[in-house]
């Protein structure tokens, strides 16, 4: 299914309080959409997601839908490692009128590839929803292996996938075993062209929130068969792709957000703030961009 070729992996804006501000994600989703955003992944982990209530989440839906008024698709984070609270906030976030939601491997518990096909199997048969699986071994510890994504694909309503996994080979064996009803998209900024050159629909992108339009231009560079252009502009950004990682996601990104004039405040533990140093780094390295 084509979501776009760049979704945000979007921030959630607190107040000085460390609640939901929305005002800011208003604020925050029309700088998205005016700045090169297809689609907005809501909840995920950028979204801090972990540190979110299910009614946090459920609201945060609600108002984001409101904002974008059907123009883009807005897909819900609502995996979890617990199947059953899975299906619940699936449902849950089916009502608010989200366009997809996005599953993430479950972490934790490390279930077998049989564990996980029967997970998102279940979830998916849950809703009506399109359904996205996030295969994000860094962060769940376990893989879903390349043959059990194929296998999911052959389930109606899971039609997408969000690799983060760094591998092109896998990215690969997935794109050549599911038909053009599935999309694979990268879930590693620094693999956006390589991905898309080996047939990714796109990428899911966490250096979209200050460099969208950057990123579209290098993806519409390879459409139009300038690949060395793309690969000149790849080098580029590739300084912001590795930079907003350099402390742990999002506290770089908002304070790449800040930087350019959209606050979207703090993070919630136990993450914690950026030190000056690493701040003096993300403006530096925003400071280059546009050199």
């Amino acid at each position: 299914m084509n979501f776009g070729k760049v979704l945000t992996a979007m921030v959630t804006p607190f107040n000085s309080h460390g609640k939901i501000d929305y005002e800011k994600t208003t604020l925050l989703v029309e700088h998205l959409l005016n700045n090169g955003t297809d689609g907005l992944v809501v909840a995920g982990t950028t979204g801090e997601s972990p540190t979110l209530s299910s009614e946090e989440k459920i609201k945060l839906w609600k108002h984001v839908v409101q904002v974008v008024n059907g123009r883009a698709p807005v897909i819900a984070g609502t995996g979890s490692n617990c199947t059953t609270s899975s299906i619940e906030l699936s449902k849950a976030a089916e009502k608010t009128g989200v366009d997809g939601v996005m599953l993430v491997a479950p972490y934790y518990n490390k279930p077998n590839q049989s564990g996980l096909y029967e997970h998102f199997k279940n979830i998916a048969q849950a809703v009506q929803l399109p359904v996205m699986v996030y295969n994000v071994p860094g962060r769940s510890v376990v893989r879903i292996q390349p043959e059990t994504i194929v296998r999911l694909a052959e389930i109606d309503n899971i039609v997408s996938v969000k690799e983060a996994t760094g591998d092109l080979d896998g990215m690969a064996e997935i794109i050549s075993g599911t038909d053009e009803k599935f999309s694979l998209y990268s879930g590693d900024d620094n693999l956006t062209l390589p991905a898309y050159g080996i047939g990714a629909q796109g990428i899911i992108s966490v250096s979209a929130h200050v460099i969208g339009n950057e990123m579209q231009k290098m993806l519409q560079l390879y459409d139009t068969g300038k690949g060395k252009e793309a690969a000149t502009l790849h080098r580029k950004l590739l300084p912001i792709f590795n930079g907003m990682f350099t402390a742990p996601s999002p506290a770089p990104v908002k304070e790449a957000l800040k930087k350019v004039g959209i606050d979207t405040g703090g993070i919630r533990l136990p993450l914690v703030p950026l030190t000056k140093e690493e701040k003096l780094f993300i403006h530096q390295l925003l400071d280059e961009l546009e050199k």
